[in-house]
């Protein structure tokens, strides 16, 4: 299997997309302004306790307040508290490795007995935002590397439980006890299988600094206030997936491509080869085909297989999934075997979504009937082994005597949406159409705007496919009529993304130019 990672950089936010065998099987977008991400670390406030819920809701500078239960206050809770409170009064700032650490709370114990309103602590974000619930928090810091997480205020080392040689797990513990400062827990992940000290004592190293900087800002700034902030999700989502059948990642911005090259050579001495910088006049996603394949798989309907397809629900409390069989042959003596292929194939698809779109909680699936028990087994195990491979922890319930499989799956970001449905740009929803200038015509207008009026004299002008292909046609077409007129430095980009008769202008460094003061096409 050939695994890509194609990202593209654009003026309002980031859009990363992995590709296996050129199919779309990730897809996550990040605002470049966007807050309280998965990772991210706070100094908050206690804002209010629940003893009904034995939670508390922590103030963390988001519009709702954070949730904070008992159970995720961690057990070394004591010890973090009792340190912030050094590091408070104390302008030196203790070091960690200087600190007793106290028992650890009662697993059975009340919020009531350990936080009170207004006191401050330590917290992590474990789920963002999501509709409208303020983020979920933990108070057991963590900061996860390519090979070890490193947890302050505890002092075990543990090794990843798919590690199965035995000498190798002795030989990995060994290592890290040896390195490891102390009062700091570490947990080693799979990829550190085989590593050798160096680059698991350079991670450890690099984990240490930014503990220490979380350090330095306490007494420094306002509570409630963010302390350290979470990597880039580019870097971050390579960190968690990078494998050696890793073929490409193309980059369409200069800065970002530093970074993950950077980033690359540091996790995989001699593969920063991989990381290619697209330079291409095609919209990035245009040039792999991800914005087609976006477009088609994001809809209520997805047509898969020999044309079954799913219907694909999604309400507050679960998501719902209904498998047909379009049309397929529903002979009575084909019947059984239809429903297998048809549910085998719709399995692959259904892992394939849960992924792509990154959906959490309860996920019902109504799989095609089947009346043999050795097939509904074969169904289970077949989707049981394809999610394997699924990051996102799991848990998957054989078929019931109904026919519906019951699926849970973490979920600590919103769910990804993408409304692949268009307002007609000629009516604009109404059903009705009026007499009006032709749309090369009022493009022109805008050409005329930007350069007689704003003084733009290169900018990219991107259009939907077949205008775009309109615009371009024959010896003098109206590009070539445009440039010779108004600015040499206009380019025509043809993009998908784009509905029949929407546009957008770009300067040369890709940032959309505001054309708010012209009267939108009517």
């Amino acid at each position: 299997m050939i695994s890509e990672l194609v990202v593209d950089v654009r003026s309002k936010e980031v859009a990363i997309a992995v590709l296996e065998d050129k199919s779309l099987v990730e897809l996550q977008k990040e605002g470049h302004n966007i807050s309280f991400a998965v990772g991210n670390i706070y100094l908050g406030k206690v804002k209010k306790l629940m003893p009904g819920l034995n939670a508390a809701f922590i103030d963390v500078g988001y519009k709702k307040d954070a949730f904070l239960h008992y159970q995720d206050l961690g057990p070394n809770f004591n010890t973090q508290q009792k340190f912030l409170k050094q590091m408070i009064s104390d302008p030196k700032k203790p070091a960690l490795s200087k600190v007793q650490i106290m028992p650890e709370i009662d697993k059975d114990g009340s919020i009531s007995d350990v936080l009170k309103a207004g006191q401050e602590v330590f917290v992590q974000v474990a789920k963002e935002p999501i509709s409208t619930k303020g983020p979920r928090l933990t108070s057991e810091l963590s900061f996860a590397g390519r090979f070890i997480v490193l947890i302050p205020f505890s002092d075990k080392v543990s090794v990843s439980t798919k590690i199965k040689s035995g000498e190798e797990r002795a030989r990995l513990r060994q290592l890290i006890q040896s390195i490891k400062p102390k009062n700091f827990s570490v947990i080693v992940r799979t990829s550190a299988e085989s590593k050798r000290v160096a680059e698991l004592d350079h991670e450890m190293k690099t984990l240490v600094k930014r503990w220490e900087d979380v350090n330095s800002k306490v007494g420094k700034v306002k509570v409630p206030a963010i302390l350290y902030e979470e990597t880039a999700r580019t870097v971050a989502l390579l960190r968690d997936i990078y494998n050696p059948s890793f073929q490409n990642i193309h980059v369409n911005d200069k800065d970002i491509y530093n970074n993950i090259k950077d980033y690359v050579s540091l996790i995989a001495p001699g593969q920063e080869n991989i990381v290619q910088h697209y330079t291409g006049e095609l919209p990035i996603f245009d040039n792999f085909a991800i914005t087609k394949q976006i477009k088609s798989l994001f809809g209520r309907t997805v047509t898969y297989k020999s044309g079954a397809y799913l219907i694909i629900e999604h309400t507050e409390a679960m998501h719902v999934i209904d498998v047909n069989s379009g049309n397929r042959s529903k002979g009575s003596d084909a019947q059984e075997k239809t429903a297998i292929d048809v549910n085998i194939a719709a399995a692959d698809e259904i892992v394939r979504q849960l992924r792509l779109r990154d959906m959490g909680g309860i996920i019902v699936v109504d799989f095609i009937d089947m009346s043999e028990p050795s097939n509904r087994q074969k169904l289970f195990e077949h989707i049981s082994k394809v999610m394997s491979s699924d990051r996102a922890k799991h848990n998957i319930l054989p078929l019931s005597k109904f026919g519906l499989m019951q699926i849970t799956r973490q979920r600590v970001r919103p769910e990804m949406d993408v409304n692949t449905s268009e307002t007609c740009p000629t009516c604009f929803g109404s059903g009705k159409t009026k007499p009006a200038i032709l749309f090369t015509d009022s493009l022109e207008e805008k050409i005329d705007c930007l350069v007689n009026k704003h003084k733009v004299k290169k900018c990219n002008l991107h259009l939907h496919p077949y205008v775009a292909a309109f615009v371009d046609k024959g010896f003098f077409s109206l590009k070539r009529k445009w440039k010779l007129k108004y600015a040499r430095g206009l380019k025509v980009i043809p993009d998908q993304s784009l509905s029949f008769l929407e546009y957008k202008f770009y300067d040369k460094e890709k940032n959309e130019l505001d054309m708010k003061e012209e009267k939108e096409i009517k």
